[in-house]
């Protein structure tokens, strides 16, 4: 490829860092780092509850576990998506 030609995807350029783009895509839709880090905190809590859950079957337990971390992420999920039609046809000036 001569260096004269232009690329295929101009907006997949070499200069972008992936750090950048994931910055701009946290910024694009807020909730879904939202969602990944509570459904890690779910998950990290269940973990450190493992050794502690008195009577509790294990399967039970992670069960629970599983159930939490799983609404979780739905909930932030569906805030995100309504976040976002508010702003699109909401929050959008009338033209």
């Amino acid at each position: 490829m001569s260096p004269s030609q232009e690329p295929v995807f101009p907006e997949y350029e070499t200069e972008t860092s992936q750090t950048s783009k994931l910055i701009k895509k946290f910024k694009e839709t807020p909730f879904v780092p939202i969602g990944m880090g509570g459904f890690a905190a779910v998950v990290a809590y269940g973990l450190y509850k493992l050794k502690h859950r008195g009577d509790t079957k294990m399967s039970l337990h992670l069960i629970h576990m599983r159930v939490a971390a799983q609404g979780f992420a739905v909930g932030a999920l569906t805030c995100g998506v309504l976040y976002s039609m508010f702003r699109d046809y909401v929050g959008k000036p009338k033209e």
